[in-house]
């Protein structure tokens, strides 16, 4: 594999969507520079033997990031453009009174501290999923994530939103905390909302860190 040296990797806002990326082909990373956002997708590794000392063998996994091997997530993606339609049509119309106010709020050009655009898109997509997705005929997102809980952990139903490190994914936490008890507490009988929650941590310095949830 070529080695690529790209001297800026910043090529978009992070209070934007993103509008460029840097382009994979067969021998992997390349500082070509595409014009459109890149697809959400993962790498397949290929497992090879290794002989071990002893002549026993074990598989290893190759793990270079070359274009032949990313798979799309294309449900991810789907949702994507739904989100993205949403959001430049009706948008705060679509939804209750109290959750127009929060993205209005959460997207005040004044705040002191912007929040960054996966941060708003994390939560557009929660909002869109609960409250938006039924009106357009897209029962298949909530069918679809039902379908992949059953398979994986049958009785608990969930979702989840993937975050890089550092993208703030606590302030997400928050944001979904106040979106569900504010609109539980004008709605009681709604129950697409609640008051209730429990934080899972891997460990007490991440639980401790999460206290800042606390209101």
């Amino acid at each position: 594999m070529r080695q690529v040296i790209i001297e800026n990797p910043v090529i978009n806002s992070p209070f934007e969507e993103p509008r460029r990326h840097f382009q994979f082909d067969d021998e992997g990373i390349t500082d070509v520079i595409v014009q459109q956002r890149r697809e959400s997708g993962y790498f397949v590794p290929i497992a090879r033997p290794r002989s071990k000392a002893g002549g026993a063998k074990q598989l290893v996994f190759d793990t270079e990031w070359t274009a032949d091997r990313i798979e799309p997530n294309r449900m991810v993606n789907d949702i994507r453009r739904k989100v993205k339609l949403w959001r430049e049509g009706r948008y705060t119309a679509d939804v209750t009174s109290v959750t127009a106010r929060l993205l209005q709020h959460w997207q005040n050009p004044a705040r002191a501290r912007r929040l960054f655009f996966c941060q708003i898109e994390a939560i557009e997509t929660l909002i869109y999923i609960t409250e938006v997705a039924r009106k357009y005929g897209d029962n298949w997102i909530e069918n679809e994530i039902r379908r992949a809980n059953e398979d994986a952990n049958p009785g608990l139903f969930r979702i989840a939103s993937k975050m890089a490190t550092g993208s703030g994914k606590t302030v997400v936490m928050a944001m979904l905390i106040a979106w569900q008890t504010l609109n539980k507490i004008a709605q009681p009988h709604d129950a697409r909302f609640t008051d209730s929650f429990l934080v899972v941590t891997p460990g007490i310095t991440i639980r401790d860190r999460l206290r800042v949830l606390l209101p």
